[in-house]
């Protein structure tokens, strides 16, 4: 009997009763800790140590899928996490629930890094702004924001105390610009350290940004005559100082509407342009100059005036006047010349008004031949004198004829020396020279060693279309002194050959051929020859018959 009731009792000891079950069951949920990136899913398992559980699930707002079940769990998937959570995994056993938590942190990469650099050009000693923000990024107290100047740290700004409802990430520095600023890189480095977390380190950049430096505070300054000419080229220019970098100074000019070509140079803190204006209508007209560097453009106007004034008209009612005659001269001013301006003629007694002819009357003579004949016209434009002259060259037509000084009746050889007849005519047009001796004609050209036998009397004869001149020139011989030394003599032939050369040269600069600008009398060369020759056998029959 006794041995019965020990084995009930112990059969009571091991059926369990509610009470002690309801204690002794837990819920656990598994994993106890997520990090999920933005977006992303997450599978959870709940299970409980109670042998028959009652109702279970988990309480989230996410959209979850019941994956698997089994007598003592349930598997889920949750979708679409898009922020920090914390989830509710419940079990209900014999009428009591109990529930755990899961804490899921959403994390989001800097994947754009924004860096914005304001303003982009900066002036010498102003303050710019580097500002960088990462637009999405999470948990905000892992980020650390790096603003970087080259390689070297500009500022850094981590976000451990910001608040959990902002998503937005900033940091900005404000630096003064100095020039070795100019064309420096700026960046933004963005880092997401998980490591706390149980997560690993992302990083993410920004675009590199260049920052450009400028120097232009002053207006440039244009070169230019106050006075321009209509038609005529002139050369203006344009200059800035203390402009930085001043190679990239970009120069525009203009005269009224008209764009110039300019040419633009520098050197160190200066820049310039140069460029060609050729004004074509008169009046009062403005040069602008402007410059460009970066954001900043400088102007500076100048006004000019465009005059019209040609050089003044010279009329020779005959150009190549036979002496005597009388010459009528004008000087009057240019049609497109305004204001009208004041001529003056050369030699003219008269005093015109301005904008009145100029005049000049007169008797053509011998003396007149290749006299310069001037032109001039002053006018008075923006209280400067400008002067315009026209010149022109009368040739007077005259006949032959014969000077002492240039062709001497008497003239001395010495024997044995090379010598030549020394005659030269004057006359317009130039004169044709033949000289017989014994009754035959004389080589002018040629120097002959003088001889006894080259004593005589020559007879010259000038000619020329107006007529003819004669005259007896008479060459005496003389031999040697005794005693002259032969140093003595070397002189004596020195001094005679140079007199011949000065001889031929004169002689030649009085060819017929010579006179450039005889356009009245001109003949060919080939006529020239043919009348020479005929004139030389002319003469040559008058000389032999009247002994000139």
């Amino acid at each position: 009997m006794k041995m019965l009731l020990l084995g009930v009792w112990t059969l009571l000891a091991l059926i369990p009763c509610p009470g002690a079950a309801e204690e002794l069951f837990q819920v656990s949920v598994h994993p106890n800790e997520a990090l999920v990136e933005f977006g992303h899913s997450l599978t959870v398992n709940c299970s409980t140590t109670c042998p028959d559980p009652g109702p279970s699930g988990i309480e989230t707002f996410l959209k979850k899928t019941q994956l698997s079940k089994g007598s003592q769990w349930k598997e889920f998937l949750l979708e679409d996490i898009t922020e920090d959570l914390v989830l509710q995994c419940f079990f209900s056993c014999a009428g009591e629930q109990k529930d755990t938590v899961l804490a899921i942190t959403m994390y989001q990469p800097p994947e754009q890094v924004i860096l914005d650099l304001q303003p982009e050009w900066v002036a010498v000693d102003e303050a710019f702004t580097v500002t960088c923000h990462v637009p999405s990024v999470a948990p905000l107290q892992s980020l650390t924001l790096t603003l970087l100047q080259g390689d070297q740290e500009l500022h850094r700004k981590d976000f451990l105390s910001l608040s959990l409802v902002s998503q937005r990430a900033e940091v900005t520095a404000t630096v003064r610009a100095h020039r070795d600023n100019d064309r420096r890189n700026f960046s933004c480095r963005a880092e997401l350290d998980l490591s706390p977390h149980g997560g690993g380190l992302f990083h993410g950049s920004s675009a590199t940004k260049q920052l450009r430096i400028f120097e232009f505070s002053q207006n440039p300054q244009i070169w230019v005559p106050s006075l321009l000419e209509v038609g005529k080229a002139e050369i203006v220019s344009c200059e800035v100082t203390r402009v930085f970098p001043a190679q990239e100074a970009v120069f525009r000019m203009f005269l009224e509407d008209q764009e110039l070509s300019p040419f633009s140079s520098w050197r160190e803190d200066a820049a310039w342009a140069s460029a060609t204006i050729q004004a074509m209508e008169t009046g009062d007209q403005e040069l602008t100059c402007l410059v460009s560097l970066g954001p900043v453009e400088q102007k500076t106007r100048k006004p000019v005036y465009v005059y019209s004034f040609p050089p003044p008209i010279l009329e020779i009612e005959d150009a190549y006047p036979l002496a005597g005659t009388d010459v009528n001269v004008t000087c009057s001013g240019h049609v497109l010349t305004s204001p009208s301006p004041t001529l003056r003629l050369q030699g003219s007694l008269n005093h015109s008004a301005p904008g009145k002819p100029a005049w000049l009357l007169f008797t053509a003579r011998e003396e007149d031949d290749g006299r310069t004949l001037s032109c001039e016209a002053s006018l008075e434009v923006q209280g400067q004198r400008l002067v315009r002259t026209t010149e022109s060259q009368l040739h007077v037509l005259y006949k032959p004829r014969f000077q002492e000084s240039r062709c001497p009746g008497n003239q001395i050889w010495v024997e044995g020396m090379h010598q030549m007849l020394a005659c030269i005519p004057e006359g317009n047009p130039t004169p044709v020279l033949v000289c017989v001796w014994n009754g035959m004609i004389f080589d002018l050209d040629v120097p002959q060693k003088a001889t006894q036998n080259h004593t005589g009397t020559y007879c010259c004869t000038a000619t020329n279309p107006l007529g003819s001149v004669s005259k007896d020139i008479t060459i005496i011989v003389q031999g040697l002194p005794e005693g002259i030394s032969s140093s003595t003599i070397f002189i004596i032939i020195i001094f005679t050959l140079g007199m011949a050369v000065i001889t031929v040269a004169l002689y030649l600069n009085y060819q017929p051929c010579k006179g450039n600008s005889r356009k009245r009398m001109h003949r060919p060369r080939e006529q020239s020859k043919g009348e020479e020759s005929q004139f030389s056998d002319i003469r040559a029959e008058e000389c032999h018959a009247h002994l000139c």
